[in-house]
């Protein structure tokens, strides 16, 4: 963790932490402004959830007050210590959203002085999410999961190309030499029919053999190249060039 990942953290969960063990401890401070919000969430979400689950969702205000300041305690907390840091900083983004929607309502103001006011604390309250949102995805300059995911597929892609262009340049390899090696046979093949026809001149006889063999080196020349520069490497490894 660098100075400035261990600074910001806490500095930025303290509120949390704090403002998360007073609602826990007095919770009726924060429920007059909670209440209007939870009368309309708590019925919709009883309506969303499954019957299971609607069942225990709480209605009591103070509850839900105690709930999302426990969050908010622990999501701090979470932050502030690295333990399990990302999962908390999207807990406290998350809660934010209550939280703001309760707590700083300027819209619903009709003193100009307080509308502005609350409307300072409902623009706090965003910069704070942006913050968080941004702890989230930090992951310490180490690869995160889209990164791997996203180059994983690219070096396989990668991969397969070269796969492909190398099957391609054995394939042509493969060619070359099976034509040179049909010239050799051919090549011998003449041969073994002149001698097979003794008709000719010894002298004829030996120009002939002697234009085959240089065909034949001429023809061996390519693969004699191949194979020594292949073997280049080799050497040079084993400390057998000059």
């Amino acid at each position: 963790m660098t100075l400035v990942r261990m600074l910001a953290r806490p500095m930025l969960s303290a509120i949390f932490v704090i403002q998360g063990a007073r609602a826990i401890r007095n919770p009726d401070a924060f429920v007059p402004s909670a209440k209007p919000l939870t009368d309309r969430l708590v019925p919709s979400a009883k309506r969303l959830a499954p019957a299971a689950v609607a069942d225990r969702v709480p209605e009591d205000p103070r509850t839900l007050v105690r709930l999302n300041g426990a969050v908010h305690l622990l999501g701090g907390l979470a932050l502030a210590t690295g333990v399990g840091r990302r999962a908390g900083a999207v807990a406290l983004a998350a809660s934010l959203v209550p939280t703001t929607l309760a707590g700083h309502p300027f819209w619903d103001e009709d003193d100009p002085a307080q509308r502005a006011n609350q409307q300072i604390h409902c623009l706090k309250n965003i910069c704070m999410m942006g913050g968080l949102l941004l702890a989230a995805v930090d992951t310490e300059g180490k690869p995160g999961l889209m990164w791997r995911a996203s180059h994983g597929a690219k070096e396989a892609r990668q991969a397969g190309r070269r796969m492909t262009r190398s099957a391609r340049r054995e394939a042509r390899l493969a060619r070359k030499s099976a034509e040179r090696e049909a010239k050799l046979a051919a090549m011998l093949a003449r041969h073994e029919a002149r001698l097979a026809a003794k008709g000719s001149s010894p002298a004829r006889f030996a120009r002939a053999a002697r234009r085959d063999a240089r065909r034949a080196a001429k023809a061996a020349q390519p693969m004699i190249a191949k194979g020594a520069k292949a073997a280049k490497p080799v050497m040079e490894r084993a400390g057998l060039s000059h």
